[in-house]
């Protein structure tokens, strides 16, 4: 990479120093698991651990993080001049297009010694197929799974990871209140969500991991429903949920609108809604399984007679996000069952939020960081239902 040395770290993210403790935390994973290496391929983690992002992820890409020793990335050769300016790696390492991605990972490792490493399986980007080719090129008996090596490390965040949550949550509400604001009889759902992303890209935000959640009518009672050119009408409900990003990190939020006098129901699942959420909140603190939260929500839920009307988590970690999630949801989540430990740091986003499937969704959602004491939420907005 001598070529375009000049642009080492020039779009790095963070500090050298903050990538260097995040490969020594990694390394001691790996040797604790007991390979020599880890074959680290979801672009969450190998930007978590170096810095490297792009959009053209969709392309194969592999960093090998030996227990010892220096981080060697590979990338498609298109692919190396960015991956120079956004880490500050020393060792990248080319494939050509045409050129098979498998055999050039099995090359390198045999060129840096490594003969059987832990690969990262569970991932969006490594198909059925790849992993066969991988394996075949590489031999030695079949892939030893490392998905769970690293997502444990990413669970509590530094205070250069939170800043940038923290910051992600101003953009975030910043394209909420724009969308609130937009939502009018006339106006259709292109116009709420170009609101949205106009206003957060302009306080900040870069590329998100996932679009807005704009949805209007009997269509906002369907999960994850896009926007569609639907005009508003009186009598309307609205949701609205986006994830502001900041240097990859993430923070949701979800707030709910009526044109007009809303139902009776619909404010009554409302209140339920909200109480629940602070439920949850109140409930979070360092030391209780992350399935508190989930239940304490849920008793809220159970009691007021909604219960087929959540069906779901009441929250999951937030932090490093590429498409197509915008939350960590596949490390952590605040749901029964789950016995790992909360801890300061920590971040979830939790979506209260409650459906009468196909005519309406009523709910608000918060992204916090766990203090030592309990939450700190990031937005200020408030969380009722606004009626325009």
């Amino acid at each position: 990479m001598h070529e375009f040395a000049e642009l080492r770290g020039r779009e790095a993210a963070f500090t050298e120093t903050e990538f260097a403790e995040r490969q020594s935390r990694a390394r001691a994973a790996i040797r604790a698991a007991g390979h020599e290496a880890l074959v680290v391929t979801g672009p969450e983690n190998i930007y978590w651990l170096t810095g490297r992002q792009t959009a053209g992820y969709f392309a194969f890409q592999a960093l090998v993080l030996p227990a010892e020793g220096s981080p060697c990335l590979l990338v498609r050769e298109l692919e190396l001049a960015g991956s120079v300016a956004n880490t500050w790696l020393r060792d990248i390492r080319i494939y050509q297009d045409g050129e098979e991605p498998a055999v050039a990972l099995a090359g390198l490792l045999k060129t840096l010694g490594i003969s059987r490493p832990a690969i990262e399986l569970a991932g969006w980007f490594v198909s059925p197929i790849m992993a066969d080719r991988i394996a075949q090129e590489i031999g030695q008996g079949g892939l030893i799974d490392g998905s769970a090596i690293l997502p444990p490390l990413r669970m509590v965040k530094s205070q250069a990871e939170l800043d940038a949550i923290r910051a992600a949550a101003g953009y975030a509400e910043a394209g909420i209140v724009a969308g609130i604001a937009a939502c009018d009889a006339g106006v259709d759902e292109n116009a709420v969500a170009a609101a949205m992303l106009a206003a957060a890209t302009k306080a900040g935000s870069e590329a998100m991991a996932m679009e807005p959640l704009v949805s209007s009518g009997a269509r906002s009672g369907l999960p994850h429903m896009t926007w569609r050119r639907r005009k508003l009408t009186a009598g309307d409900p609205i949701f609205l949920e986006l994830a502001g990003s900041h240097a990859r990190y993430h923070a949701g939020l979800m707030r709910a609108v009526w044109i007009g006098h809303p139902p009776d129901e619909a404010r009554r699942m409302m209140d339920c809604a909200l109480a629940a959420l602070e439920a949850a909140l109140t409930a979070i603190r360092p030391g209780v399984p992350c399935s508190v939260p989930h239940e304490a929500a849920q008793r809220v839920i159970d009691a007021r007679g909604y219960h087929a009307a959540f069906r779901k988590r009441i929250g999951y970690s937030m932090g490093v996000a590429f498409a197509p999630d915008w939350g960590e949801g596949g490390i952590l989540s605040l749901f029964s069952g789950v016995s790992q430990s909360i801890e300061p740091g920590m971040v979830f986003h939790l979506p209260a939020t409650l459906r009468s499937y196909g005519v309406w969704t009523v709910g608000a959602s918060e992204t916090v960081i766990v203090t030592e004491t309990g939450v700190e939420p990031l937005s200020t907005l408030p969380r009722d239902l606004v009626v325009r």
